[in-house]
């Protein structure tokens, strides 16, 4: 096993200090980049489905909102975001509205509501809602 004093004495504190800038730089943007992904996409589905404000899909928060409009439900469920603040139950009650949110949209565009389950699958979201976007 290395240890961290081995690990600065091979590679020297700038390396190290380097190497994890780096790797957040990466991260950042990878995470600039999935978030341009989902609003461009959040619009696109927006544009099907006639929805007015299809822009709310680039503000945080206000992109659940607009989920709300296209899949016709009531606002309110906008709050759905707060639920995480709950211990455990709060989580998982966020999940399975989030679910639901994508179902009825799935449904408004014409594919099956069960896509709206396969969001909760990392990488496999991507791709449904990529597909919600811009597929036939």
């Amino acid at each position: 096993m290395v240890s961290l004093t081995d690990l600065l004495g091979t590679m020297g504190l700038g390396s190290l200090v380097a190497m994890f800038a780096t790797m957040m730089l990466v991260l950042v943007l990878i995470f600039i980049a999935l978030y341009v992904y989902s609003a461009l996409a959040l619009m696109a589905i927006a544009n099907k489905t006639k929805t007015k404000n299809a822009w709310l899909a680039w503000i945080p928060i206000a992109n659940v909102y607009l989920m709300t409009q296209m899949a016709e439900v009531s606002p309110w469920f906008t709050l759905a975001i707060l639920l995480p603040f709950v211990p455990v139950i709060g989580a998982i009650a966020m999940i399975v509205i989030m679910v639901w949110l994508w179902w009825k949209i799935a449904e408004e565009i014409g594919k099956p509501g069960w896509w709206g389950i396969l969001t909760i699958i990392p990488i496999v979201n991507l791709v449904i809602i990529g597909i919600m976007a811009w597929g036939k």
